[in-house]
């Protein structure tokens, strides 16, 4: 549903609902940052997923007033491919430093040695070495695409065709069995269809940055915490033993309420000229 629709809906303002989306943010991050922590996992996966905010990229030089951070951004996302929890999530560009952004939140998260796999970007290797030195398990899934030509306007609509996948080897000792990335690729098919502003070809995109963020922490604190995993029968946070029941949307508003800011009173009262003094 989008803001303006809520808006008709509720009969409130606009920048309330704003507001409200952006105190929400603020909330489901500082309580990610905060539990999802000492995660006791075995393997983890990363994956990067495109959306835009306010335009394209190749749009945003002759766009009308376009905000900082408008273009493409991508969201990168590591998962336990055991607990199905989000670990952590990043958005930036497609760069190293984004991806060292990434893998720096992941090593502080984590409280064992893991099997990390990754998609073949480049980016990823500097990060990861960086980050983690020897003390990971570390390969790439480098999936191999067909040309697509030929297959005319369909190109525009449908993704390039998989013929194939390879295994590569990193550093440290993974299992062959399990370098995968399946389900961290199912994970970005959840945000395809749970978030609106993921949808392709439709104007529900992010106006700004902000925004995107905050509905991700959103989506992100409500998967962790809220959703329970139809394989697993419990909550991805539950799984992974950071909780112990599955919590609900009164949770999450409590949770806004409790970092409202307290209403400022005066310190001493003036009386009214006129009034009787006891």
């Amino acid at each position: 549903m989008s803001m303006r629709a809520i808006t008709r809906l509720t009969g409130v303002s606009i920048n309330t609902v704003t507001k409200l989306l952006a105190d929400a943010g603020e909330a489901a991050a500082a309580y990610h940052d905060e539990h999802v922590r000492g995660v006791r996992a075995a393997r983890v996966e990363c994956d990067e997923i495109w959306s835009f905010v306010y335009a394209k990229a190749k749009n945003v030089p002759r766009a009308k007033a376009a905000p900082s951070g408008a273009g493409d951004a991508w969201t990168w996302t590591a998962l336990d491919a055991d607990s199905k929890l989000i670990v952590s999530w990043v958005i930036g560009d497609r760069t190293s430093m984004t991806a060292l952004y990434l893998m720096d939140d992941v090593r502080d998260r984590l409280a064992t040695r893991v099997q990390l796999t990754t998609d073949g970007h480049s980016a990823y290797l500097e990060a990861v070495e960086a980050t983690f030195g020897p003390e990971i398990d570390y390969a790439m899934l480098v999936k191999l695409y067909a040309s697509g030509k030929g297959r005319g306007a369909e190109t525009r609509y449908s993704p390039a065709e998989c013929i194939g996948t390879r295994k590569r080897v990193i550093q440290g000792n993974p299992d062959p069995a399990k370098i995968s990335t399946s389900y961290v690729e199912r994970s970005n098919l959840s945000m395809r269809m749970g978030i609106r502003r993921f949808t392709r070809l439709t104007n529900a995109f992010s106006k700004r940055v902000g925004m995107h963020a905050a509905h991700l922490a959103l989506f992100f604190l409500h998967y962790n915490f809220c959703r329970i995993h139809k394989t697993l029968r419990v909550t991805p946070a539950m799984e992974a033993g950071l909780d112990t029941k599955v919590r609900d949307w009164t949770w999450i508003v409590g949770l806004i309420d409790a970092r409202a800011p307290k209403p400022n009173r005066p310190a001493t009262y003036r009386k009214r000229r006129g009034a009787d003094s006891n």
